[in-house]
């Protein structure tokens, strides 16, 4: 066997142990599967097997999923179906075992994961920060078809159940526990021997121990009751997926079928039996697969996959020494992803004062980590005893890499990387943390142009899973490289782009929320542009991330490099961000934005949505805007700023600002949140069609003038006949 050992003890506890070869991870693959269905065949006739224990030979994962690059190269839906049924095959049959199976559960254990250990009869993780359970196939676009819809809810109930499927989000082994998805948790030394013991147990007829329920008794009655009630009765279910529905529906707009099929399919299987149920799950996936949203979603999921290898990593040199200038939300952001990867970290402000209110933001962070169980107490205060206040540069002479976080002023930047120089060696790698000044102009008259680079992180740091490289002429190859490890290293995704004003993300971002301005000015509904928007896909609004971001922030930008670059193309931009901030708005940050902020939203019944609502429009913007309220329809709303931010990532592309098409689509995405199905623009454009795209883009340049005139790679692509992407 390739993936699979197995040793059998004294006790006739049979311990099988995944480890899939040439793989970091355990993948639900054809071959294990099929291996796995060989080894029962064993185990089926071999009478002195009392009990079976399952494990991981990975240091870090259980099992991690379907092997998406198998699901991927499936050309029919009789090829998915193929597929699932054997996994449903092989999941009915340890179900169905005459003794005992135990899961020891180290690490990721996600998608076909778990629900391989749904099947087991117990269920045991280890207190590992690297332990996680979770059933993530909606981010792909899917449904846990392999029984997680069906025996998931049964398991744990349907309130804990729907939640966790519908938004993929992953479980700690506390957290588990606590809502019964596993039975014990352990430390990580010893597992197997507890994990041993327990089958052996459990085949010997000894009962497993109940967990004592800390909560009072009435409040255990009335928690009981409740739950019996909304997950047993029909009439309680009826409320719950109801609620699920009108949830899911108002939070994707109908767009992401995943979730709206999982609902159904767990409904579906409480209504007419877990044997049907299943066999209603096998048809849905393979609808799934095939589906264009999911491949979008799954396009995505390999980007992000060949993104964590870094093909300079020979190139890259240690960063041991950190340093970040400026204290506030992205510094100590960039700080807070860092501790964890380099031994000493400096943070650096005009005082200690604004260090330390930096530093607690980043004790905050640690500590709640820490409490959710994603790391130790103990690595919490490591990593926080790392780093080192600072206000002044005595400590900075050894320094690897320096990343500053300062204000977007041209001018203050130059000073500080002349102030670091000074400071620091040769070796030292000065990273500007700027959303839009060219590198190069900060970079001008310093005296070690190739140790320059840009890393533009987006906010809130910890939680954004972008990171955008950028390099200029004198970039050297040893910089780029161990900025790409770094970043890396610090959990993010990094795509590597030319330097020029407003990069890629900034860039394309500006030609849209301008056209959203221009919207408003022309007499368009706040609130409608924001619908229209959401209903295309984008996750938020424009004009909502316009406040998130901060008026203050759209207005320098504007004024600034980028609005030079459209101005040299006969773009006209607007003065509508100036003027609000002129007036002092600055969005969320001061409550003075587009949107009123003073009313709180009502949360919703289930943990997984709120109630509708939403913020009200503040109509002190129309007045200072102008222009008289009018309907405009949500197609035109979303051609004119989508196409506006498609055309604009395809000329950087044609510029070489950016490497391919596949780096565009993961910046758009998530750095930007261009709607997910779609794959990014690139792929939304060969999904629509070159020649369609181009076809609308001609007709909203006669109405709307140059922004709209299609890059000529969108030209040559549509006579052509040609897409971005091979598949």
């Amino acid at each position: 066997m390739k993936n699979l050992a197995m040793e059998k003890t004294k006790d006739g506890v049979a311990v099988v142990t995944i480890d899939c070869p040439d793989s970091k991870v355990n993948k639900v693959s054809s071959a294990l599967l099929a291996e796995i269905s060989g080894l029962l065949d064993d185990m089926e006739k071999d009478k002195d097997v009392r009990a079976m224990v399952i494990l991981s030979g990975k240091d870090d994962n259980f099992v991690v999923g379907a092997d998406v690059d198998e699901l991927n190269a499936m050309k029919s839906k009789d090829e998915v179906i193929t597929y699932i049924s054997k996994a449903h095959d092989v999941l009915r049959r340890i179900e169905s075992l005459p003794f005992p199976v135990v899961c020891g559960i180290n690490g990721n254990c996600l998608g076909g994961g778990l629900e391989l250990a749904l099947v087991a009869d117990y269920r045991i993780a280890t207190d590992s920060p690297k332990t996680s359970l979770g059933l993530p196939e909606v981010q792909l676009g899917l449904i846990p078809a392999a029984g997680g819809t069906q025996r998931l809810p049964r398991l744990i109930g349907l309130q804990n159940a729907l939640p966790l499927m519908l938004t993929g989000r992953n479980l700690r082994p506390k957290k588990a526990l606590k809502i019964g998805l596993v039975d014990e948790v352990v430390m990580a030394q010893g597992m197997r021997d507890i994990a041993v013991r327990k089958a052996a147990d459990l085949a010997g007829g000894k009962a497993a121990p109940q967990r004592k329920k800390k909560q009072p008794l009435q409040a255990r009655i009335m928690d009981a009751t409740v739950k019996r009630f909304l997950d047993e009765t029909p009439m309680g279910r009826r409320i719950v997926f109801s609620q699920a529905r009108s949830q899911v529906l108002r939070q994707t707009m109908g767009l992401y079928p995943a979730a709206l099929a999982i609902i159904s399919s767990v409904e579906f299987g409480l209504d007419h039996g877990m044997k049907k149920g299943l066999e209603n799950d096998i048809r849905i996936f393979g609808e799934l697969v095939m589906d264009q949203k999911s491949k979008g979603l799954r396009s995505l999921f390999d980007g992000m996959t060949a993104l964590k290898k870094n093909p300079l990593k020979d190139r890259a040199r240690p960063v041991k020494k950190l340093a970040v200038l400026g204290a506030g939300l992205m510094g100590h952001g960039i700080v807070s992803v860092s501790t964890g990867v380099t031994e000493t970290v400096l943070l650096k402000d005009v005082s200690l004062d604004a260090v330390a209110k930096g530093m607690k933001e980043v004790y905050r962070g640690l500590d709640k980590r820490a409490r959710s169980g994603a790391i130790t107490r103990f690595d919490r205060d490591v990593q926080y005893g790392r780093i080192m206040a600072c206000d002044d540069y005595s400590l900075f002479g050894t320094t690897d890499l320096v990343i500053e976080a300062v204000f977007e002023d041209l001018g203050l930047k130059r000073r500080i990387l002349s102030e670091v120089e000074a400071a620091t060696s040769e070796g030292t790698i000065f990273a500007s943390n700027t959303s839009a000044l060219p590198i190069t102009l900060i970079a001008e008259g310093c005296r070690r142009p190739g140790n320059v680079i840009g890393m533009h992180y987006f906010s809130p740091v910890p939680k954004m899973p972008l990171l955008e490289i950028i390099t200029t002429e004198a970039t050297e190859e040893w910089v780029k490289a161990t900025a790409l490890e770094f970043g890396i290293q610090q959990g993010k995704t990094c795509i590597v782009v030319k330097d020029c004003p407003g990069f890629y993300t900034t860039r394309i971002l500006i030609p849209m929320l301008n056209e959203a301005m221009r919207l408003i000015e022309e007499g368009a509904e706040i609130k409608a542009i924001d619908t229209a928007m959401k209903q295309f896909g984008y996750p938020v609004g424009p004009v909502t991330l316009v406040d998130e971001l901060g008026i203050d922030v759209a207005a320098h930008v504007a004024r600034g490099e980028v609005k030079k670059l459209f101005e040299a193309r006969g773009l006209k931009a607007s003065d509508g961000y100036t003027k609000l901030f002129e007036k002092g708005y600055k969005g969320r940050k001061n409550k003075k934005g587009f949107y009123l902020y003073e009313e709180p939203k009502r949360k919703g019944i289930l943990p997984f949505g709120k109630k509708k609502g939403g913020k009200p429009v503040n109509p002190e913007v129309y007045e200072i805007l102008g222009g008289q309220r009018k309907p405009f329809a949500a197609g035109e709303i979303q051609d004119r700023l989508a196409l506006a931010m498609i055309n604009e990532a395809a000329l950087c592309l044609e510029e070489g600002i950016l490497s391919c098409a596949r780096d565009g689509d993961i910046g758009a995405v998530f750095g930007l949140g261009f709607p997910p199905f779609t794959g990014g623009p690139f792929r939304y454009i060969d999904a629509v069609g070159a020649r369609a795209i181009v076809d609308r883009m001609k007709a909203l340049e006669q109405k709307f003038g140059p922004l709209y005139t299609p890059a000529g790679i969108l030209v040559d692509m549509a006579a052509r006949g040609r897409k971005f992407h091979d598949s």
